[in-house]
């Protein structure tokens, strides 16, 4: 008996359903993974905010080096474990990640076998030839799969190594920095991981070359046990060090223009008629469009022409819902288009930092409209929010905002309802536009008339 359309479908849907099925069942309960021995090293997972986990690391009695990281951001829950073991040169050999992340199954391996590397994660797998010195990094391991990277690239010939499945990474100084004092004091080093992701990583290490703290402004930071107060000292010093190199990379990549600007034989979007239009000359003149048409007058003295053929013209692009990374988002922004960016939460010390510096013509970035994000107490609390624990702290947050010349504020999912029509209500007297999360425990309607 042949089946119908339908009825194949039907089968399809089921099968694809019970793969699914059997891939969640097979995937490893969080009561299941390792459980750290006493003696294990807990690096805390922190943010400006506060503590949002622990990753735990040791090495059992057979070498192998285990991890186990508990998190909880905003509510994503991420709870892993990774056994990794290391060969001579620190470069691990095989890999095995287990648990649950926000994305799903975090299962993953890697391992060296007959002078092949062969991997599996949750975005790809394969096999290749094994060139010794090489490295993997896990996709979606814990945090010790960055500190076993940072590690192996520290005992690397000039700090660099190829990575698995392709490219390279190497370490870059940047700065250093103490913490303690008198005989406690200690002498940090900075380094940047490059080679891993559009902005380097910085990763501190102690005098030994051995791993302290991996600091990210805007997300979430891994240090060393006991140094929770060090984190926004080192994320200063980490922030001032970059920002050194700003005017070096504005001067090499950004064009002064001395006089007017053609774009000859653009392509552009008319939007009244709704077409594109061909052979288009654009010229301007200081910040103003002088002129858009076919028939171009005669090209003005001193004018720098730019040859359009093939291009198409637009106008700068907004980015309406970007939470600015580091200096490095600057150059990549603006290579897309992006010349105005609204940033709905973010570090505010490196906010106006970065604004400072822009108006010195230090940093090459977007115009940045920013919000100050308010948040109250609680385990969801967002990483790089204002906590507030009272009405009067969150007017008070609302008149900073003004006062550092933020565009709006935005409310998060543990801010108390109870304080939204109090605090919409000053916002909008100082003129900032507010939005953000509905507050948990509160309807979305409420929330749309508490702030009208």
């Amino acid at each position: 008996m042949g089946f119908s359309n339908a009825s194949a479908l039907i089968v399809i849907v089921a099968a694809a359903w019970a793969l699914a099925a059997s891939a969640v069942i097979a995937q490893t309960p969080v009561a299941d993974l390792a459980k750290p021995p006493a003696n294990a090293t807990r690096y805390p997972v922190l943010s400006s905010a506060g503590r949002h986990g622990e990753t735990a690391v040791w090495t059992a009695r057979d070498g192998v080096r285990w991890s186990r990281e508990s998190i909880n951001l905003r509510g994503q829950i991420y709870e892993t474990d990774q056994a990794a073991t290391l060969r001579p040169d620190g470069a691990v050999s095989r890999l095995t990640v287990r648990g649950v992340t926000p994305g799903g199954d975090a299962a993953e391996t890697f391992t060296i076998d007959g002078g092949k590397a062969s991997w599996r994660s949750r975005v790809d797998f394969g096999t290749k030839a094994y060139a010794p010195g090489a490295l993997y990094m896990a996709f979606g391991g814990t945090s010790d799969a960055r500190i076993l990277l940072f590690e192996a690239l520290m005992a690397a010939p000039s700090h660099r190594a190829a990575l698995i499945p392709s490219g390279e990474a190497r370490l870059e100084p940047l700065t250093t920095a103490f913490v303690g004092s008198a005989a406690e004091k200690r002498t940090l080093t900075a380094w940047e991981i490059v080679g891993l992701d559009f902005s380097p990583i910085p990763v501190w290490a102690d005098d030994k070359g051995r791993f302290f703290a991996e600091l990210d402004p805007t997300g979430l930071s891994v240090m060393a046990p006991g140094h929770e107060a060090d984190l926004a000292p080192l994320l200063a010093a980490q922030r001032a060090a970059a920002a050194r190199r700003g005017p070096a990379v504005l001067a090499s990549l950004l064009q002064p223009v001395a006089g007017p600007v053609v774009f000859a034989h653009v392509e552009m979007f008319d939007a009244d008629a709704g077409v594109f239009r061909q052979d288009m000359t654009v010229i301007v003149e200081g910040e103003k469009i002088a002129f858009v048409g076919r028939a171009a007058p005669a090209v003005p003295n001193g004018a720098r022409i730019i040859d359009g053929r093939g291009k198409a013209l637009v106008p700068g692009l907004w980015d309406m819902h970007q939470h600015y990374g580091d200096d490095s988002s600057g150059p990549l922004l603006l290579s897309l288009g992006v010349t105005s960016v609204r940033d709905p939460g973010n570090n505010d010390a490196a906010t106006l930092d970065r604004r400072t510096r822009r108006a010195a013509g230090e940093l090459l970035s977007p115009n940045v409209y920013p919000s100050a994000l308010l948040d109250g107490r609680s385990p969801y609390t967002a990483q790089v929010g204002t906590v507030v624990t009272s009405q009067e702290e969150a007017l008070a947050a609302v008149d900073k905002a003004r006062a550092d010349e933020f565009t709006g504020i935005k409310i998060y999912g543990s801010f108390n309802p109870a304080w939204v029509t109090a605090t919409a209500a000053e916002a909008h007297r100082l003129g900032l536009h507010v939005h953000g999360h509905v507050p948990a425990g509160m309807r979305p309607l409420d929330a749309v008339k508490r702030q009208l």
